[in-house]
């Protein structure tokens, strides 16, 4: 049985390194790839103390607990406006599951798990950039494409 449930400090280690893994494989990196010493204490220094809450999925069927799945949804606030009255929306990031434990629902469950708390938290929007492979949960569990935004990156 694959146990969800929220990060904590004492999770730190595993969640980064959990971090890396996801991050070396949506970008194609390998799996001696070095990130920064910069790109690492942001991430968790943003998992420490930033407004976000992180899931983890543990498999210790084992003996030994692992995490094999991690999620993590970014709040933010915004001026209000007509169809966001709050203000508070919030980003999906870095949905992944280990491998080996896909196309079992752990992915949904995670989600799952971080919509009932956004909505607990007042969210009105969540957002995410989805890669091919998570597309089709996502449009099943009621994402859709929104032409409305523009970014530029600085």
């Amino acid at each position: 049985m694959i146990q969800i449930r929220k990060a904590t400090d004492a999770d730190i280690g595993a969640l980064m390194e959990s971090r890396c893994k996801t991050m070396r494989e949506v970008c194609g990196f390998d799996d001696n790839y070095e990130f920064s010493a910069e790109f690492m204490e942001a991430t968790k220094e943003y998992f420490l103390h930033g407004d976000g809450t992180t899931v983890i999925a543990i498999d210790d069927s084992t003996g030994t607990p692992q995490i094999v799945g991690n999620a993590t949804l970014c709040y933010t606030n915004m001026m209000p406006t007509f169809s966001h009255q709050s203000g508070k929306r919030a980003h999906l990031m870095n949905v992944h599951v280990e491998k080996e434990f896909r196309r079992k629902g752990i992915a949904r469950r995670m989600l799952e798990f971080l919509i009932d708390e956004a909505k607990e938290r007042g969210v009105t929007e969540i957002s995410l950039d989805a890669t091919d492979d998570g597309r089709k949960l996502y449009e099943a569990m009621g994402w859709h494409a929104n032409t409305e935004a523009m970014v530029k990156n600085l």
